[in-house]
Order: C-alpha cells, then sequence, then structure tokens
C-alpha cells in the first residue's frame, strides 16, 4: 500500500494520499476504462461505441466534473451539494444505456478520487469512489421507458445513496452522536446533501426550457448514431 498511498495523521485522525506511483496508476486505469468502453457493445444498438459516443460521454463526464466544484456546501467528512453534476453523469445512461452509464460513473469516479480524494482505507475508497459514483449509471436502465430521464435519474441517485449510506455506517459510524443509531446517523448525513441535490435537480429539469432543451439532444444523439448504423449497413 505505502508504494500508492501516503498516510497522513492530523488531529488524531489518519488519512490516505496518493503518492506519485498511485496517481499514475489512478491515471493507467482511467485510461483504461475509456479504452474499454470503446470496446463495449451499446445496449441499445448493439454496436461498439461510436466516436460521438464517446465525445458526448466525455463532454458529460468533464461538465460533470465542473460542476462538482461549484460546492453549495460541503460536508465535515466528505460529500457536497453541487450544481447538478450528478445529473450529467446519469445523463450518459439515459442517452446511450446500462453499460454506458455505468462506464461514465466509474470514469468520473476515479476522476473525483484522482483530483480530490478522502481516503481513510481501501475498502472506503472502493465505496466512496468506486461503488457509489458508478452506481449513478444505473440510470441506464431506464433510458427507453417514458419519463426516463427522471426515473433514471432518481435510480441513479438511490444508487449511490445506497454505497454512501453503508459507508458511513462500516467506516464513519464513530461520528454519529452518542446513543443515535449509525443507520439513522448515516443516511441523514449522507441524504443531506444527497437528495437534497436531487430535489433541486429535480425542480430545474421540470422547468419546460430545460426538458425540451435536453430532450432535442436526446434526438439529434439518437438521429446522428440512427444514420451512422444505416451507412454501416449499406456499406
Amino acid at each position: 500500500m505505502s508504494l500508492f498511498f501516503n498516510a497522513v495523521t492530523s488531529d488524531g485522525e489518519t488519512t490516505y494520499s496518493f503518492t506519485t506511483a498511485g496517481y499514475a496508476a489512478l491515471i493507467i486505469v482511467l485510461i483504461a476504462a475509456v479504452v474499454a468502453a470503446c470496446f463495449f457493445k451499446n445496449t441499445k444498438d448493439q454496436h461498439k461505441f461510436s466516436t460521438r459516443q464517446l465525445v458526448v460521454s466525455g463532454m458529460c463526464i468533464a461538465l460533470a466534473f465542473v460542476l462538482s466544484n461549484v460546492k453549495i456546501f460541503k460536508m465535515p467528512q466528505g460529500g457536497s451539494i453541487t450544481l447538478l453534476s450528478m445529473f450529467f453523469v446519469c445523463f450518459v445512461g439515459y442517452l446511450y444505456g446500462l453499460r454506458s452509464g455505468l462506464m461514465a460513473g466509474l470514469a468520473y469516479g476515479l476522476l473525483q478520487m484522482i483530483v480530490d480524494p478522502y481516503i481513510i482505507s481501501f475498502p472506503q475508497m472502493l465505496f466512496d469512489y468506486i461503488f457509489s459514483f458508478t452506481a449513478l449509471g444505473l440510470s441506464g436502465l431506464t433510458s427507453t421507458k417514458k419519463y426516463g430521464l427522471y426515473s433514471g435519474y432518481l435510480i441513479g441517485i438511490l444508487g449511490r445513496m445506497a454505497f454512501a449510506v453503508l459507508s458511513g455506517v462500516i467506516f464513519f459510524g464513530m461520528y454519529a452522536p452518542e446513543g443515535q443509531n449509525v443507520w439513522v446517523y448515516s443516511f441523514g448525513y449522507n441524504g443531506l446533501y444527497i437528495i437534497t441535490e436531487a430535489v433541486i435537480t429535480v425542480i430545474v429539469l421540470l422547468i419546460p426550457g430545460v426538458r425540451n432543451g435536453l430532450n432535442q439532444v436526446r434526438v439529434s444523439v439518437n438521429e446522428s448514431d440512427s444514420k451512422r448504423i444505416a451507412m454501416n449497413k449499406i456499406a
């Protein structure tokens, strides 16, 4: 572990930061995830990812990352209410389906871990960065359903919430006030920022102009992919 992590002790608390080798390993994993995405078949058209899909997904991840730094409120043991950052990870799943959404969530989690890590143990790192953010890609489960934009987003949020609550119980239960149930504490702590951001996001999505704009993006993306598939069949 010392090859990839440095232990940092402050006020009696030990956290871990990445060494140069650790950052290099994370970047390699991130690149490998992108390369692997090129060979995964899309759930909707059963073709490998197109360059356009990778570009659109990359733009959504980049936008999510930028918005994640617009923090409305930051929690003391990690987690923040941000400006709709989780939505744009979920949006990839809505556009392209489950596999694409999960890959986008994984890439976003790795990016967050590279730039702003809060690590107290390897299992906690997996729960808070890998499992939790990858779960946002569950939005792809309803990508073909009516109102899939909303239901998919809520499913992705619930997935992230589940891993965040488990992480709170397993790794941060000692912060619960004396006499308070650790599950209640973890749900309240994580719900404060995850559910609050979800409510704000849904309110924004219900604005007609926003909803119509996102639908237009999806129509444009689907039309381009349909034309590409047709050309491939003709060729």
